[in-house]
Order: C-alpha cells, then sequence, then structure tokens
C-alpha cells in the first residue's frame, strides 16, 4: 500500500491504519464519535494527502476548463476557487472536484483519490487543441484539512493573512521556506481550511497546526469521522454516491451546471434529460427507530423493493441512522409511506428527509450549496 508523509505522525499519534483505495491512512485516532463532534464543535485536522493534485496553465487554460467543467470556472478569477463536476459524453459524472484560480491562466484542480490517474488521462485527453498545459504533481504534494468552527483562529496564529480568506478563497502562504496553498475549503459542512503543501515541508506543517490548535480543542482526525461529517453535510462520495453512470441532476447536484455559460462536454445529454425528466435520483432516509444502516443495504416502500442504500451510517450529531439512495421515479419520495431499510434481517422503520440531513450553524451558512 502506499504512504503519505505523514504516515509516521498517524503511527506516533496512535492512530488505526486500514488499506483505503490502496493508501494506507488512519480511520481513527482517539474514537469516530470523539473526532467527529471536535469537528462539529471545535476542530479536528485530517491527512487527505491520497488526493491528487492537477495544475493547468496557459493561454487557453480557461476555456479548456470550460470544456471539461459543469460549472464555470470563469466566474472564480486568481483567489478563488469553486466546486465543479467533470462529465462524460452521456453526462456521467467522470469526477467531483475544486478548481482554484491561482492566478490568471494558472489553476490548480484537486482530484479523487482513487480516479487520479484516470482524471489525469481525461484532461490530457481533451486539452487536445487547447494552449494548455497539464501537469499533473500528486507525488510531489501533500494535503491536509482543518476543519470546525474554531479552525480559523487556529490558522490565525500560523497564516494571519489566510485566516482573512473568504469561503472558497485560496491564498500561496509560505512554511518551512516552501509555498504552500492555503484554501478556505473542505468537505465536512463546517467552516475549515485546506493546505496544499510540498512534501518534504506538509510533516512540520502538521505538527505545528497540531500543536496550535491544542488550545482551540483540536484533534486529529481519521476516514471515519471524514465520512460521517460528509455524509450528514449531504456531500456526494464518489465511486459510492456518484460515478460515471450517474449526472448530476440525478444526484440532486443541478446547481453545479451552468447552463447559460456555453457548451461543455455532457451539456447536450444533460438537456436531454432535463427536458424528460428525471426517471431516477439520491433521496435521503432516516431511521425511525435504533439501527445502523450501511451502504448496500435495501430499501423498501411496504414490501416492494424501491433500491438499496449508496452511502449510510449512524450519524452522530442526529444520533440516528442516515442514508442515500437512488429510486425510480423520485418525484414521488417525498410521498413514500411505509418505508423501510432491512438491516439485518429486521426492516427498520424509516422515512425520507431533505437532503442535506445537517447543515452548520456557522456564520454565512459556510456550505458546499452555496457555492455558485
Amino acid at each position: 500500500m502506499k504512504r503519505t508523509v505523514l504516515y509516521e505522525e498517524h503511527v506516533k499519534m496512535g492512530g488505526r491504519l486500514v488499506d483505503f483505495h490502496g493508501w494506507e491512512l488512519p480511520v481513527q485516532f482517539s474514537g469516530i464519535l470523539e473526532e467527529h463532534g471536535a469537528v462539529r464543535g471545535a476542530c479536528g485536522v485530517f491527512d487527505v494527502s491520497h488526493m491528487g493534485q492537477v495544475f493547468v496553465s496557459g493561454q487557453e487554460a480557461l476555456g479548456f476548463l470550460q470544456k471539461i467543467n459543469s460549472n464555470d470556472v470563469s466566474k472564480i478569477g486568481p483567489g478563488k476557487a469553486v466546486y465543479s463536476h467533470l462529465l462524460n459524453e452521456n453526462g456521467g459524472v467522470v469526477d467531483d472536484v475544486i478548481v482554484s484560480c491561482l492566478e490568471s491562466r494558472s489553476y490548480l484542480v484537486v482530484v479523487n483519490a482513487a480516479t487520479t490517474e484516470k482524471d489525469v488521462a481525461w484532461f490530457k485527453r481533451h486539452a487536445s487543441g487547447f494552449k494548455a498545459a497539464v501537469e499533473p504533481a500528486s507525488e510531489r504534494y501533500a494535503m491536509v484539512a482543518l476543519q470546525g468552527p474554531r479552525s480559523e483562529a487556529v490558522v490565525r496564529r500560523l497564516f494571519p493573512e489566510a485566516a482573512a480568506l473568504p469561503r472558497f478563497g485560496i491564498k500561496t502562504q509560505q512554511a518551512e521556506g516552501r509555498e504552500v496553498f492555503v484554501s478556505r475549503t473542505g468537505y465536512t459542512g463546517e467552516d475549515g481550511f485546506e493546505f496544499i503543501a510540498p512534501n518534504e515541508s506538509m510533516p512540520a506543517l502538521y505538527r505545528n497546526l497540531v500543536e496550535h490548535g491544542k488550545k482551540e480543542g483540536l484533534v486529529p482526525c481519521g476516514l471515519g469521522a471524514r465520512d460521517t461529517l460528509r455524509l450528514e453535510a449531504g456531500y456526494l462520495l464518489y465511486g459510492q454516491d456518484v460515478d460515471d453512470e450517474h449526472t448530476p441532476l440525478e444526484a440532486g447536484y443541478g446547481w453545479v451546471v451552468k447552463w447559460n455559460k456555453g457548451d461543455f462536454i455532457g451539456r447536450e445529454a444533460l438537456l436531454r434529460q432535463k427536458s424528460e425528466g428525471l426517471k431516477r435520483g439520491l433521496i435521503g432516509l432516516e431511521l425511525l427507530d435504533r439501527g445502523v444502516p450501511r451502504p448496500s443495504y435495501p430499501f423498501f416502500q411496504g414490501s416492494r423493493r424501491l433500491g438499496e442504500l449508496a452511502s449510510a451510517t449512524f450519524s452522530p450529531t442526529l444520533k440516528k441512522g442516515i442514508g442515500v439512495g437512488y429510486v425510480d421515479r423520485p418525484g414521488e419520495a417525498p410521498a413514500f409511506k411505509d418505508v423501510s431499510v432491512l438491516i439485518h434481517g429486521r426492516k427498520a422503520p424509516a422515512r425520507v428527509v431533505p437532503l442535506p440531513f445537517y447543515k452548520t450553524a456557522a456564520k454565512g451558512e459556510r456550505s458546499l450549496y452555496v457555492q455558485s
């Protein structure tokens, strides 16, 4: 398995390491419930160095990114970022990404770990004909996420200028004598920052975040809390909630598609789907009784099987089981009665609920959903 540059730090801190898409990463340190609670109430830090980074630059970098993204990259400008979907010709999601404009004609795209090689190949394939350079940089960079309502206070001690960033802002800073990209982004539903730094400087940066965060209640966090946090916030997990066979419209992410920006890959397929009406869609379910739903568990309306859960878990914040799954005729879902999830041979009562399951109370509704 691959190891991030923070592997030794995780071992020292007692992290429980697991195989995650070929990476040896901590699933937890002190415990998922404690780590989840720290991010909701104070702050936590995650090693997300398995994520991929791709630099795109050149005279026609913007035109290229507009072609492969569903969101409007022209709206961000230097120092800003946007969440977006890369689509195939059928409107399916190749990946969900964050595109940052570093300066005019220079961009950084953060892609998912399991899709990095696929995404780079996709970029290079479609860059043909554009005056744009595609530079994979995942081997050179590491990445950590500092998340939670007290994260700004931690950043203020280390990077005072970056602490003033707006949501989806990005700034270049110096750490350990090297250039670090600091963005006010994250995937937990809370305020937070992400740091992309050269491998050589990340261990010291990580230790500084942990040390300066102690007064703010910071705890190291693993994959377990990252999953419960993002699901509560209604954020997609690529390969589980969305993939090449499912579109942003079906996943409830129509807001990430900007119809008026001009042509982009997948636009015509999405327009057809929009005009014809959705035949399937992702819905949210919460249990009305005790139980822990898991991915692939089937759910029913009475005796009729509706589908199976894509993502599902116990919500530490809501203190109940939650999950998402695709159903036919999603427009009818709010009226579904007698819904249940099959858990270990028992049908646990449930109900259909709107997404997200949880919205932060942080100033400015610092959520992925408010990003235009």
